[in-house]
């Protein structure tokens, strides 16, 4: 894999807009469809901080300007910084993006998310913590961090885990794409609004200090219903609780052709075909994860993602993250050669290896701050 360092240099990779009561933060970074890099996480994190003390301040509203509000954290920095040797750099991203992830979802002020494009990883870690989740007929949410050698993480245990049934572990496993109907009816976002109208929402929401209705009254006049599609892979939920709530990936993919032979579904097959070419080491991974996720709050997640990132950073079970990165965002030959590379060789001890805190005294290990007081606990997301 070619190493190559770039400084960046883009200015205004984040913006922030102010007014007496209502605070827009805007993701700045069209051109790489709003990764989120060190720096803009630190922005985020230090404005967050300043308006949540702010006595005057109401709301926060986080947007993105281009096509996708977040692909996700800047994986591509991340690999290169690791493979030169840098882990510093790389853990330390990786701890400032899970304690803004923290708190955001222990925020004592209201949130709004305008998701009007993409939203993936990171950006879904963002977004999914905050209190009204918008989206419009461009969303598109997906977690497919497995096809990279990843998992789905920044707390993806935690939200995946809390939607009807089974559903996120099927979007975790399946790198599934949901569009903004579906995001609303598993329960992902809050409200659908027309990205035609959402310019005139977000001006209503900055003009509050004028008005005597709340804020999620607001929301509500713009609010219309959307359906499902026919084909909505929400809309066969009771086949998706059958297969997914299975114990093992292996069963899982059993069920799912199983299903198959009752009739073709695209949902199936698609799903099917991601988790045949995903990493077979990441989907035991997620599955463990997410069934763990179920009983725990969302700093523990956090945790154990921390945990785990950095088992598959530093390749202490396998070297599959670098493998998959460089087929998916190097070289691009989109041929991952995995190791473990079957579901069947993927040990019980190798993913348990992941889910241990290493032994390691040059790491320091992710140290949330302490925001459980009355008014945070009471704050819930889902």
């Amino acid at each position: 894999m070619p190493l190559s360092f770039t400084f960046d240099t883009e200015a205004n990779q984040i913006l922030f807009t102010e007014n007496f009561e209502v605070k827009t933060v805007m993701l700045n970074r069209p051109q790489k469809l709003n990764t989120l890099n060190y720096e803009m996480i630190c922005q985020m994190k230090k404005n967050l901080q300043l308006y949540e003390k702010d006595h005057s301040v109401k709301l926060v509203i986080l947007k993105a300007n281009g096509k996708a509000f977040s692909a996700g954290g800047d994986v591509v920095s991340a690999i290169t910084c690791s493979l030169a040797g840098h882990w510093s750099y790389v853990t330390m991203f990786y701890k400032k993006l899970l304690t803004l992830e923290y708190f955001i979802a222990t925020y004592t002020k209201l949130t709004v998310a305008l998701i009007n494009g993409l939203v993936m990883g990171a950006g879904a870690g963002l977004s999914m913590n905050m209190k009204f989740r918008i989206v419009t007929e461009k969303a598109v949410f997906a977690m497919p961090e497995a096809s990279i050698g990843l998992f789905p993480d920044v707390g993806a245990s935690y939200f995946l885990s809390k939607l009807p049934g089974y559903f996120g572990e099927y979007i975790g496993l399946t790198g599934a794409q949901l569009d903004g109907a579906e995001m609303v009816a598993c329960g992902l976002a809050t409200h659908f609004v027309p990205s035609a109208k959402l310019n005139i929402l977000e001006n209503v929401l900055q003009a509050r200090t004028t008005s005597n209705l709340s804020i999620a009254s607001v929301i509500e006049t713009f609010t219309e219903k959307i359906e499902l599609k026919e084909d909505s892979s929400f809309r066969r939920l009771e086949t998706i609780n059958k297969c997914f709530s299975k114990g093992t990936v292996e069963e899982i993919i059993i069920c799912l052709e199983k299903e198959l032979e009752n009739g073709a579904e695209e949902w199936i097959t698609n799903a099917l075909n991601f988790m045949r070419l995903a990493c077979p080491l990441s989907l035991k991974i997620f599955l463990k994860s997410i069934r763990m996720g179920r009983g725990q709050n969302i700093e523990q997640c956090l945790y154990r993602d921390f945990t785990i990132c950095i088992h598959i950073l530093r390749r202490t079970v396998s070297n599959d993250f670098y493998e998959g990165s460089r087929a998916k965002l190097f070289d691009k030959d989109n041929k991952p050669k995995w190791e473990p590379s079957t579901l069947e060789l993927v040990s019980e001890e190798m993913v348990d290896q992941c889910f241990r805190n290493m032994d390691d005294d040059y790491l320091e290990w992710l140290q949330l701050p302490d925001r459980f007081n009355s008014q945070v606990a009471s704050h819930k997301i889902f």
